[in-house]
């Protein structure tokens, strides 16, 4: 098996629309993932990855770098992570979060975070903990426009 993490490009579109549609349960269309991809390109901050297997994208990665004023340092955020649903449990989401904490070591960074949405206890939440991570707070949100 032969697994690469690299850049994410226009050529992955397609299928990163499916995957995020994995992770979000709705539709995201390839307009939509065209504009996040450049959003991200154009950001000083952001970085997009997928990870092949056997030339198949079987995961996305989002990083970003946080700055916090509160303590002046700076944490690697998981933004976005997702594997393929048929191939969960062969290191994918290993992989890509080792990818992270590396990226993020090489910024710089004290530490990395991500945050993980109610409901995802008995999967991803479990797979975090596993990893080391643990839970240290809530996010709160006040919506300006209707949140799916």
């Amino acid at each position: 098996m032969k697994m690469e993490i690299r850049p994410m490009s226009k050529e992955d579109i397609s299928v990163v629309c499916s995957l995020m549609h994995e992770l979000t349960g709705h539709d995201i269309s390839e307009e939509d993932m065209t504009d996040r991809l450049e959003m991200v390109n154009n950001s000083q901050i952001d970085e997009l990855y997928i990870c092949e297997v056997d030339n198949s994208i079987l995961g996305v990665l989002g990083f970003r770098i946080r700055e916090n004023i509160e303590e002046n340092s700076r944490y690697g955020e998981i933004s976005v992570i997702v594997t393929n649903l048929e191939n969960r449990g062969l290191g994918i989401g290993r992989n890509m979060m080792a990818f992270a904490e590396k990226l993020a070591k090489e910024k710089g960074c004290i530490g990395t975070w991500l945050v993980s949405g109610f409901g995802r206890e008995e999967e991803a939440h479990k797979f975090y903990k596993k990893l080391g991570y643990v839970i240290n707070g809530y996010r709160f949100i006040k919506p300006f426009v209707k949140v799916r």
